[in-house]
């Protein structure tokens, strides 16, 4: 997984200021959890995953997973 952080981020983009680094690193992970799908998860994303995890078994969470869906503003 680091590799492909280093890839995705300072490998292929020059980064004037700190800040920039960490705003790009944010916006790839939310992509990657929200949009990256993974053999290892049966095809389903992480975000997918754990939604699905919080269904079957909600006395591992201690807030609904659910809430933390991430949508365009409408």
């Amino acid at each position: 997984m680091n590799g492909l952080v280093k890839v995705a981020t300072v490998k292929g983009y020059y980064y004037g200021r700190h800040q920039g680094l960490r705003e790009h690193l944010a916006s790839f992970v939310l992509a990657y959890n929200h949009a990256k799908r993974l053999k290892t998860l049966k095809g389903l994303t992480p975000y997918e995953y754990i939604l699905a995890i919080g269904e079957q078994e909600r006395a591992r969470f201690t807030t609904n997973p659910s809430h933390f869906i991430l949508e365009p503003d409408t």
